[in-house]
């Protein structure tokens, strides 16, 4: 290893939650990594791994798992937790002696750590509270805003999938942050065109507003094409999301179910309040599905000219969106052409060399400290 912005990490400790998509980004981050030369030993907390991601897991080859249940940062009274959690954190840093922290989490930021720090903004509260319900977020958020800024601080450098979730951070947490962009990707093969079906396919947590998977349920009955939604629908309080729409609720899917479904999809709907990248929108570009995406900043920005955007709020420019497509078979054909060539230009090697690029600048320099 040599020279500041060329040594290739041999070990990274990193973290990730298993309730969203930040489990699958990690593992095809560690699996891009794996053939780079990188050990990757990867913390999870949120929920105990179910058997899918177990199996999942066993795929990335050279990647250890380290897993917990502890309670993440946005979760009801998960202050104990994050403690607990971070003592479990510095001892496996004790043992497995990394390279580099990388953390896609905020609140383990201001940890006594050895090694340097890599903090990955994939969402936050308080950009999700203004994008969702058009304003601050309410004083119970108060001890997370600061963990959050705490973290923010403490990190050597700051990475976020697409520049509009950096914007959204430094106006949330006014600091001086060292912050980077680093899009998201996914390896070519798993997710590919199949034989197209008359469907209309969204993938999120049934439980987050920010999907809006609401709207489609609200529009679905009148929409020529059927349905389908693929998801968590149990909040990890547990609290379920009512029943009684006519979207055929898929589930929770493993990633090759998934791809099946969206390689059949040939209408991929995600009217987002809040989406800072989306690797389902990605997913589903791969997989030819012409897109229907909510028109704010973070989708324009990855999207724009590939994809059909509508405001989130309008259930009726979304129905004509879709209906458009399905009145209009060569505009759908071209505008998922579009998309799978966008897509195909976000892959996982590209990831990694990014995250290489930016873990070779802050191995080379002195650790920040707070």
């Amino acid at each position: 290893m040599s020279g500041a912005g060329k040594r290739i990490p041999e070990r990274v400790l990193m973290t990730a939650d298993t309730v969203g998509g930040v489990w699958t980004y990690a593992l095809e981050l560690a699996g891009a990594l794996g053939t780079r030369g990188t050990e990757v030993f990867l913390a999870t907390m949120g929920a105990p791994l179910t058997p899918f991601q177990q199996e999942e897991a066993s795929r990335v080859p050279g990647m250890r798992v380290f897993a917990s249940d502890y309670r993440l940062e946005w979760m009801e009274e998960p202050w104990d937790d994050v403690r607990d959690a971070g003592e479990w954190l510095l001892g496996l840093e004790e043992e497995v002696r990394p390279d580099i922290i990388h953390l896609n989490g905020y609140a383990h930021g201001g940890l006594p750590w050895r090694a340097p720090t890599v903090m990955v903004a994939h969402s936050c509260v308080l950009s999700w509270w203004s994008a969702v319900k058009g304003g601050e977020a309410p004083p119970v958020w108060n001890r997370y805003r600061r963990e959050v800024a705490r973290g923010l601080v403490a990190a050597d450098c700051v990475v976020a999938p697409s520049g509009a979730m950096l914007t959204e951070l430094f106006r949330h947490y006014p600091a001086t942050l060292s912050g980077r962009v680093v899009s998201n990707g996914r390896a070519p093969g798993l997710f590919a065109p199949g034989k197209k079906e008359k469907m209309v396919l969204t993938v999120g947590r049934l439980w987050d507003e920010a999907k809006n998977a609401a709207a489609l349920h609200r529009i679905a009955p009148s929409l020529s094409w059927p349905v389908y939604s693929a998801g968590e629908e149990s909040h990890p309080s547990g609290r379920a999301v009512p029943d009684g729409s006519a979207v055929c609720r898929l589930g929770r899917l493993s990633a090759r179910e998934l791809a099946s479904w969206m390689g059949r999809a040939s209408i991929y709907a995600l009217p987002a309040y809040y989406e800072p990248f989306g690797l389902s929108v990605l997913e589903a570009g791969l997989s030819g599905c012409a897109l229907v995406l909510g028109d704010i900043p973070s989708l324009r920005e990855i999207w724009d000219g590939a994809a059909l955007f509508v405001p989130p709020q309008d259930d009726g420019a979304l129905r004509e969106a879709i209906e458009g497509f399905i009145r209009a078979p060569e505009e759908l054909e071209r505008i998922a052409a579009c998309a799978q060539a966008r897509a195909e230009e976000f892959t996982s090697l590209r990831m990694a060399e990014g995250y290489g690029i930016v873990y070779g600048e802050v191995m080379g320099r002195q650790k920040k400290t707070e």
